[in-house]
């Protein structure tokens, strides 16, 4: 065979290639689309049934069927995954977190009437710990991660179900503050450094904002902030002198917060944990990169008709999802989610939470990289939730 007729032969098959590859493709594609439409139609079914044997729970319906026509339609390739639902983090993943100073060289300007003691006495003990997974028949697990302390007479299987709900709220990708930060109990405070025993002399409780849950706040915030979510922080000190009325107090603050930044759609309430006994505090802890961290809880309140919250469930999906994020990210961080009839002014957004940043046994240097952690999670979360 001569070269011309080889190279004759070689552009025939070229063009032959280049007639049949781009309708073999667009078969494949259409094949493609068949098999997830099938799939589709299997899975919409099944959710279907899902949704109308879960219609009779009251509270349950409208916000599973949400959720599962929202997952229905993604199997049908009918949504893309940025469309504010938190399905897939399209960001950057965060980098290492900020390097602040340590609270023991914080100084407060106005220490206010009540500061940090500077002399220590020793009282009871002081027992670290590390709580990991809890059994009971009131605790069950989270897919993705965590727990959740029911207290409620919900029964766990309908929990289960509403834990898999995304959170009822999207983020909109704006400068605008999306997360408001406050203190009910501004004044709880905690151990000064890693020691045997704690002050029984000290209530743990100062008006000095550097050695309070203040300062967890401000580390929450600065992790938030240099992940480009806005961040109102509120220090107002609503239980000293008085602890009677603190919520009262607090939800004044947050209700004229909300009025005048309405693009808030976080709402969290840091407090610290007071766990003790007879003589002793417990100071639960986990280790994340060679640096010790205070463990959390995220309380999250149910209604039982009295307290005025229908919505509480949303803002349970929300405690859940973030209870997920935070222990994808640093595993055994979290103690259960409390679920519980409590109030705690959670009926002013279906984002709203109370977390308690480690007990007052637990050291200021703990709680601070707490808060940087928490703070690290949630920015990751809501950037993934932005539509």
């Amino acid at each position: 065979m001569t070269r011309h007729k080889r190279r004759k032969i070689k552009s025939m098959i070229k063009c032959l290639l280049a007639a049949v590859l781009p309708a073999g493709a667009a078969a494949c594609l259409r094949g493609a689309v068949f098999i997830r439409s099938a799939v589709s139609d299997e899975t919409k079914g099944e959710l279907n049934s899902i949704s109308i044997a879960s219609a009779s729970l009251e509270d349950i319906s409208s916000e599973s069927v949400s959720r599962l026509v929202r997952e229905d339609e993604l199997f049908a390739g009918k949504t893309i995954l940025s469309e504010g639902y938190g399905i897939m983090d399209e960001s950057d993943e965060p980098g290492e977190l900020l390097s602040l100073p340590s609270p023991l060289d914080m100084d407060c300007p106005y220490p206010g009437e009540k500061p940090y003691p500077a002399v220590w006495n020793a009282g009871g003990d002081v027992i670290r710990t590390t709580y990991g997974e809890y059994i009971g028949s009131s605790f069950f697990s989270i897919e993705g991660g965590g727990q959740v302390n029911n207290k409620t007479d919900i029964p766990n299987d309908r929990l289960m179900k509403e834990s898999r709900c995304l959170p009822n709220f999207t983020v909109p990708d704006t400068d605008e503050p999306l997360v408001l930060l406050y203190h009910t109990h501004t004044t709880e405070s905690f151990e000064p450094f890693v020691r045997e025993n704690y002050d029984s002399s000290f209530n743990y409780r100062t008006t000095d904002c550097t050695k309070n849950v203040v300062m967890v706040g401000d580390a929450i915030q600065a992790e938030l902030e240099a992940q480009g979510i806005g961040v109102i922080h509120a220090t107002e000190i609503h239980d000293y002198p008085s602890y009677n009325g603190s919520y009262s107090r607090s939800r004044e603050t947050v209700t004229a917060l909300m009025e005048k930044y309405p693009s808030i759609k976080v709402v969290l309430d840091i407090h610290r944990d007071a766990i003790g006994g007879e003589n002793c505090a417990y100071q639960p802890y986990i280790t994340v990169d060679g640096k010790e961290a205070a463990q959390i809880m995220i309380i999250s309140g149910c209604d039982d008709g009295t307290l005025g919250m229908p919505d509480y469930m949303q803002n349970f999906h929300f405690a859940c999802t973030l209870q997920k994020q935070l222990e994808a990210d640093n595993s055994g961080f979290t103690r259960p989610v409390l679920f519980d009839y409590r109030h705690y002014n959670q009926d002013l957004t279906n984002g709203s939470l109370l977390i308690e940043v480690g007990s007052h046994g637990n050291t200021l240097e703990q709680v601070q990289y707490a808060g940087q952690l928490l703070g690290k999670s949630l920015g990751k979360l809501l950037n993934s939730m932005k539509r």
